[in-house]
């Protein structure tokens, strides 16, 4: 183990090991670390009253529409949490995938701190569609049934699949039509855009989404997310919202600096971008491997396979990655910004070796 001089700090873990099972176990990206000292010194009003985050503003209008409010928080559960309340009352429910990470992920945050009611569907690739909506949406009026004025979809989905343009604005319209909102879970929104190769707006606010959960943390930042406001005459006391969720930083500076960082140039795209191309270079080598089936489309940085589960379980001594489905013995590999081709060849060569044995 080495010391850094002038600290005594140790280095406890070996900077050359990566894995496969989440891009938030990955580093932080040096521009943002960069960006983050860029921000240190000398006194900035606390709570996000500070130049950064009045800064931000204008960043996340560039990609959103000059209507768009930036709010950041500390994480993705908060930004969840925090969106999903500013569009319902008391008494409402919001519709998702039976596989959304607001359903299976998060302790049931939405449902416990936000006070939420969850009306989840059945889906067989992660994604909502109108017809899917409507096997939730009904009831209004009946006081017996907490009422379903929401809609909320991921986007990457928790499967690693693409919502199209057409088909956020489809969701957006039907949702609309029956007196609905729309949030949208952009833990892995970089990852889309640069999969879909189109702007933000052009599937979030030109779309129709009301309010977004935008991720940072898995695609290079330190920590923070933050929630976009896409129409405030319908979204409104976000930041009362915030404070009593317990996601104000007073350091927001801190937090509106790195995604300066990561969206004021193409940062965020060379990052999400360089993750897909991983995944789909994975793809394409354990497909070569008798035994292992990819079972799901490979459409941002994750990769979904079936292959004996003994063998992901030596495996799993080696590289870390998560079991999906206990029952199938699906698992879910994952790349991130730093993930390398070397990364890649390796353990698509310790899958065929495990396999062989």
């Amino acid at each position: 183990m080495s010391t850094t001089s002038g600290t005594d700090a140790v280095r406890r873990h070996d900077p050359a090991v990566r894995g496969f099972a989440s891009d938030n176990y990955a580093g932080v990206h040096p521009e943002i670390l960069a960006a983050i000292a860029l921000a240190n010194g000398g006194h900035q009003i606390a709570y996000g009253e500070d130049q950064y985050t009045e800064h931000l503003q204008s960043v996340f209008q560039r990609h959103f529409g000059e209507q768009a409010e930036a709010y950041p928080v500390f994480n993705g559960t908060g930004a969840n949490v925090v969106a999903l309340q500013s569009l319902l009352p008391r008494w409402g429910a919001v519709i998702a995938a039976e596989s959304a990470h607001i359903n299976v992920d998060e302790c049931g945050a939405p449902e416990k701190i936000a006070g939420i009611k969850l009306l989840t569907v059945p889906t067989p690739d992660g994604k909502l569609t109108p017809e899917l909506i409507d096997q939730q949406a009904w009831g209004w009026g009946d006081e017996h049934r907490a009422q379903p004025l929401a809609v909320s979809i991921t986007q990457s989905t928790e499967l690693g699949t693409l919502y199209t343009v057409e088909e956020v604005r489809a969701i957006c319209e039907h949702a609309h039509e029956r007196g609905m909102l729309v949030h949208m879970d952009g833990s892995r929104l970089a990852n889309a855009a640069a999969s879909l190769d189109r702007p933000f707006r052009e599937f979030t606010t030109d779309a129709g989404v009301d309010v977004l959960s935008f991720g940072g943390t898995k695609n290079g930042l330190l920590f923070g997310e933050v929630v976009v406001v896409l129409d405030p005459e319908k979204v409104r006391n976000i930041k009362f919202l915030r404070k009593m969720s317990m996601q104000l930083a007073s350091k927001m500076r801190f937090a509106s600096v790195q995604f300066e960082a990561l969206l004021s140039g193409d940062l965020w795209l060379r990052n999400a971008g360089h993750a897909n191309a991983m995944a789909k270079r994975l793809e394409a080598a354990v497909q070569r491997i008798d035994g292992v089936t990819v079972v799901r489309p490979v459409q941002a940085n994750a990769v979904f396979a079936v292959l004996p589960r003994e063998v992901s379980e030596r495996l799993q001594k080696r590289y870390r990655f998560y079991f999906w489905n206990e029952h199938t013995g699906e698992v879910r590999w994952m790349s991130a910004f730093d993930t390398t081709e070397a990364d890649i060849d390796a353990f698509a060569a310790a899958i065929a070796e495990e396999m062989g044995r």
